[in-house]
């Protein structure tokens, strides 16, 4: 029977079979998944791209271009695929990989999807987990695409190393989103079907928002189903992420505050849940606080 670090040792070595099971125990809690994960390297280095922003924005597209452009100069690519969970199973949806399938056979390319699992910004403990454990397997660069709803993505701040903002030229309305939340955790924004009209004219008034905070950041046009703008995007993606001492501490006190939380609520079965209110729902006088104490402690 495989051990742990015998498990681990496979995941270095490149054994996808391995590491595809092994992400399977962690998205399930299923041993001996909490003994992997404590024996990960907690700095390992594997730069983290998480990438972000509303629906049909072309984020698929755009990763799979990306992915391309770095496999072809010999890199390896992991990619974890956050799809909206279904609110009837509770499964992840699927639906944005086939715009992928072109990876599906690369040896250099490992791609996962995983369900959101209820959290409204596309990020749960077990996002980080998988992430954790996509480190330890030696890979060149690792890049999360998360569910694009809005201001709650601010959520993957505190997992990627680099975030990118993929937007359209028709994004205007998302510019007031834009400086509520997105600005604050952009480190690039990326306008994707940029051979549109008003792509110009919306990368300038972008410009103007971006350069008035502290910090500089690139916003770039890219029409990716075309590979048109891939080369300084992935020039950018390249250069290594400065990272100061305030910014690390506050990305592992994020991973550690979602990790915390998880540990609260693992005893609360959601299927359970919906039963128990369903039959509560049938009584006079029902009140979902007063429900949700009972149940909390039942």
């Amino acid at each position: 029977m495989n051990t742990h670090l015998s498990i681990l040792s496979e995941i270095k070595a490149g054994n996808y079979k391995v590491l595809a099971r092994t992400l399977t125990l962690v998205e399930n809690n299923i041993k001996p998944a909490d003994s992997i994960l404590r024996d990960l390297d907690g700095k390992a280095n594997t730069p983290v791209l998480g990438i972000t922003g509303p629906p049909g924005a072309g984020k698929s597209t755009l990763v799979n271009a990306i992915t391309s452009y770095f496999v072809a100069a010999g890199k390896r690519i992991a990619i974890l695929a956050i799809d909206p969970t279904s609110p009837f199973n509770f499964g992840s949806l699927l639906g944005d990989r086939i715009r992928m399938a072109g990876q599906f056979n690369n040896p250099n390319v490992y791609i996962r999807s995983l369900a959101t699992r209820g959290s409204l910004g596309g990020i749960s403990a077990k996002t980080i987990e998988m992430v954790d454990v996509l480190k330890a397997a030696n890979f060149d660069l690792i890049m999360v695409e998360t569910v694009g709803v809005g201001q709650s993505e601010v959520e993957i701040a505190g997992l990627a190393d680099k975030t990118i903002v993929v937007l359209v030229p028709e994004s205007g309305d998302e510019v007031q989103n834009i400086k509520s939340g997105l600005m604050e955790i952009a480190d690039c924004f990326v306008i994707n079907k940029a051979d549109r009209e008003g792509a110009d004219t919306f990368a300038n008034n972008l410009k103007k928002i971006v350069h008035q905070g502290e910090k500089v950041i690139p916003v770039l046009k890219t029409v990716a189903d075309k590979n048109i703008g891939l080369e300084e995007l992935c020039a950018w993606i390249d250069t290594p992420q400065i990272v100061d001492n305030n910014r690390k501490a506050f990305l592992f006190a994020e991973k550690a505050w979602r990790l915390i939380q998880q540990k609260k609520m693992q005893h609360i079965d959601k299927k359970k849940l919906r039963e128990k209110i369903q039959a509560a729902l049938k009584n006079d006088g029902f009140n979902v606080y007063r429900f949700a104490d009972e149940f909390d402690n039942g």
